[in-house]
């Protein structure tokens, strides 16, 4: 098995090491590992691209190259350029540094990264592992995504459906902030939405006078609905979200079809 990785933490992030660690056993000793993964930490772009700017890429080392642009950037060059005569089996974006969960989903540069390669038609999944006060301190706060992921990603390849629409499916699996030891099971779960936005914003005066703001994360996990990735995660579960690009609100376009016999 051939495998593309990449993150939105960049290239030097320790969750980028566990992917390629995880990647490694799913591909087998015959398989290959490939990286692509941005030069400087991506967090929060989402599915941006550099449409207005070239991107430059840099081979660091045998099947290891860094991208100064997006994770969708970092697909991008992945398919069409390192591996264009030899495409991958399979995309891995993560393990990210942090959830994401609920709205966080739409903010994710890891995300995004999955998201433009399974428009490339290619099965992707992204990994998230969760921070909070029982995996901060540990020796490897990433000890639940090491543990857990291998066996999730080969159930999803073996049993999960992938291409049955335009815009194919794609895979989100967020891992609680416990040890892997402590993983209650896992959960197949829905997109959350949390009752405070996700953002605020924090006011900071400069030495220098200047006027300057931080974006703050608000929302709690608690907040969200029992059956969701937000809550689940927060509970010990890790979960699995199945996710695809389109944004089409179906209800809704029901509702306004009449407009077409009015005009």
């Amino acid at each position: 098995m051939r495998i593309l990785i990449t993150n939105d933490d960049g290239i030097t992030a320790p969750g980028l090491k566990v992917m390629e660690a995880i990647a490694h056993e799913i591909a087998g000793p015959n398989g290959e590992v490939w990286t692509v993964a941005p030069a400087a930490e991506q967090s929060g772009v989402s599915h941006c691209i550099s449409y207005i700017r070239p991107m430059r890429l840099e081979q660091l080392g045998e099947r290891r190259f860094a991208v100064e642009g997006s994770p969708a950037d970092c697909v991008l060059a992945g398919l069409h350029d390192v591996l264009k005569d030899t495409p991958p089996d399979l995309v891995l974006s993560g393990v990210n540094r942090g959830h994401n969960v609920a709205e966080d989903t739409l903010y994710s540069g890891t995300i995004g990264a999955a998201m433009e390669a399974a428009m490339h038609g290619h099965k992707a999944i992204a990994l998230s592992q969760y921070y909070g006060k029982y995996n901060h301190d540990l020796d490897d706060p990433f000890d639940a995504a090491r543990g857990h992921a291998s066996p999730l990603i080969r159930q999803l390849l073996g049993a999960a459906p992938w291409h049955e629409k335009a815009y194919a499916t794609f895979y989100n699996i967020n891992f609680p902030p416990v040890a892997a030891t402590k993983v209650k099971g896992v959960r197949t779960t829905r997109q959350g939405a949390r009752s405070a936005a996700a953002f605020g914003l924090e006011p900071q005066v400069a030495h220098n006078g200047r006027r300057y703001l931080w974006l703050s994360h608000k929302a709690e996990n608690k907040s969200a609905a029992q059956g969701s990735d937000a809550y689940e995660a927060a509970q010990g579960y890790a979960t699995i979200t199945a996710l695809h690009a389109d944004l089409t609100s179906e209800t809704s376009l029901k509702s306004i079809a009449s407009l077409e016999a009015d005009f």
